[in-house]
């Protein structure tokens, strides 16, 4: 049975809450009744964090990380190593590698692997861009540091075969993290000591 709801507007509020992930309509009500509690200055600073989010965040032209302008904090920090580049799927990797503290060199987001099952293949991933970056010269190792899937490791094969002509050094983080575990959900501890202990590409 469809729950009814008192007021058409609370109906859209619940509606709109239950399109995020993870979100049934029961907690998009209950979301929904703990805004109408609010004052109407914390709702407006809620729904200006949201809006501003969508219309104002960038991605970086260097390595796709989000940022607040065209070049991310991390690219243009100059106490970072620009000789590494830490090739990562999404943007919440670049925040797991970094939350490891083991880490200080620049990053690339592929914004995906490739996985043909959901329709993603190397040109819906930002590979072109590392292949200029790597070519650029400055570069000396480029670390993968995907998940342990087979899409993962196909993804790690193709781009492997596309620096090949850079003669860049390719390592891959070692598998203290479990086959099919994906970085975001790995202990900082466990990411960290991947990152340390990583091991050449084909070793």
């Amino acid at each position: 049975m469809e729950q009814q709801y008192p007021s058409i507007l609370l109906e859209r509020a619940v509606t709109e809450f239950a399109k995020l992930p993870g979100i049934g309509r029961k907690t998009a009500l209950r979301l929904s009744l703990h805004l109408l509690r609010q004052q109407e200055a914390d709702v407006d600073a809620f729904g200006d964090a949201v809006v501003r989010l969508k219309r104002e965040v960038k991605y970086c032209r260097m390595c796709h990380n989000i940022s607040d302008g065209e070049v991310c904090p991390i690219c243009s920090d100059q106490r970072r190593d620009a000789s590494q580049i830490c090739v990562v799927e999404n943007i919440q990797d670049v925040m797991a590698v970094e939350n490891t503290q083991q880490y200080n060199g620049l990053y690339h987001v592929l914004g995906g692997i490739i996985s043909p099952m959901d329709g993603l293949g190397p040109a819906d991933l930002e590979i072109d861009s590392l292949v200029s970056r790597v070519e650029q010269g400055g570069v000396s190792e480029v670390i993968m540091a995907l998940s342990s899937t087979m899409e993962g490791d196909t993804t790690n094969f193709y781009i492997s075969r596309r620096l090949a002509h850079t003669g860049v050094k390719m390592s891959v983080i070692a598998r203290g993290i479990s086959v099919g575990d994906e970085l975001e959900y790995t202990d900082e501890v466990t990411l960290g000591r991947s990152i340390l202990n990583r091991t050449p590409m084909g070793g």
